[in-house]
């Protein structure tokens, strides 16, 4: 016999986990299969800390989702018995005019985020650890900070639990089907299972089980660093937000000490490397230390101390850097959550709500219109 499922979720990372909780919360009978760990570090879903930012400089129609992202975030650690979400304030900086800080302003604008502009004397007035250039300007939004996303999957997985779900750790899916009932087969290393619906959110595997995302899915291997600071009460919480920065270098993006030492902080897609997520260089060069290290020393020198930590994790990156959310046109009862492009981790408790409406009506009444498999 076939276990036969309502719903099977495919990667119980941070879309995977808080998909499977939503599900479970409606009295669905629902399956989450995971290769690795519930949580593990071999994706993108790790890493100690995440940014949540409302100010969305990559386009204002995100916010919406972002406010609904908070509300659910809230709502689960309520529920929960450790903090998932630190409240630290985000900034968005770079020279004046530049696309991120123009972006942040007008998605706090637009939706009417309270924020302020703030000139670069004024941000290293504020926030000592900053050293930037004379012309720079920075929004700085304080209800964005960061969350702990190791713990955010314990949350989503211990909720689904108390539902009645079942979570399948260390079993890797091979490959899936529609079956002759307009439902799907999924075979695992293990076994195989039946359901109504399948959904993929397998991160930089995502390209593997769904083949329209070939090509438009991508993993692309990514380093941070945890450097100790020299005034490590310049680097606390409590007086250094979340930031993204925009310089010569590229862009970067950072958070104050939490949960190990250092001074967490990284570039975006750092040496622009595809990769196979499979069979890359997980250990992290000194060449990635260096490239990370100079942009330390020259804009947060205070925080440039010695190396505690390197780590690298995977962006998964679409060719417009927008979301995939969609159902398959040729298989409806196959949806799919990928190419989050290295910004989505504060999105998952949102997409978890989306993915369900989707396995269970086909639609939802977020806005998702533009991360539609269409668009390409």
């Amino acid at each position: 016999m076939t276990d036969r499922y309502d719903v099977i979720v495919l990667g119980v990372g941070g879309m995977g986990s808080a998909t499977v909780a939503h599900l479970a919360a409606r009295g669905v009978d629902v399956l989450g299969l995971e290769r690795y760990d519930v949580p593990h570090g071999y994706g993108s879903s790790h890493g100690i800390t995440r940014i949540f930012r409302l100010a969305y400089y990559e386009h204002p129609a995100y916010v919406p989702l972002l406010r609904r992202a908070d509300e659910l975030w809230t709502e689960l650690e309520s529920d929960h018995d450790r903090q998932l979400l630190y409240r630290t304030g985000t900034i968005d900086a770079g020279p004046r005019g530049d696309p991120l800080v123009e972006g942040s302003k007008r998605s706090c604008e637009d939706h009417d985020l309270d924020h302020e502009v703030l000139s670069s004397s004024e941000l290293v007035d504020r926030y000592p650890g900053y050293q930037l250039p004379e012309t720079y300007e920075a929004v700085s939004q304080p209800d964005g900070g960061f969350l702990v996303p190791e713990e955010c999957i314990v949350a989503y997985v211990d909720r689904a639990h108390r539902h009645g779900a079942t979570v399948r750790a260390r079993e890797r899916v091979v490959d899936w089907r529609p079956t002759g009932d307009d439902g799907v087969r999924v075979e695992t290393d293990h076994r195989a299972y039946e359901a109504d619906e399948l959904v993929v959110t397998a991160g930089a595997w995502a390209a593997e089980f769904i083949d329209e995302l070939d090509g438009l899915a991508v993993p692309e291997r990514q380093v941070l660093a945890w450097l100790q600071p020299e005034e490590p009460a310049a680097f606390d919480p409590g007086a250094f937000p979340v930031w993204n920065l925009q310089v010569p270098e590229g862009r970067f993006y950072g958070f104050p000490v939490h949960g190990v030492p250092g001074f967490k902080f990284g570039r975006y897609n750092h040496r622009e490397e595809t990769v196979d997520p499979d069979a890359f260089e997980r250990e992290p060069t000194q060449a990635d230390e260096r490239l990370l290290r100079e942009f330390a020393e020259e804009y947060f020198p205070d925080g440039a101390g010695p190396t505690m930590r390197l780590k690298t994790c995977l962006f998964t990156n679409t060719p417009d850097d927008h979301f995939v959310i969609d159902t398959l046109p040729a298989h409806p009862q196959v949806s799919v959550a990928a190419g989050f492009s290295g910004h989505g981790f504060k999105f998952a408790s949102v997409v978890g709500e989306i993915m369900a409406d989707l396995a269970l009506e086909g639609e939802t009444d977020h806005e998702i219109g533009m991360f539609g498999l269409d668009r390409f």
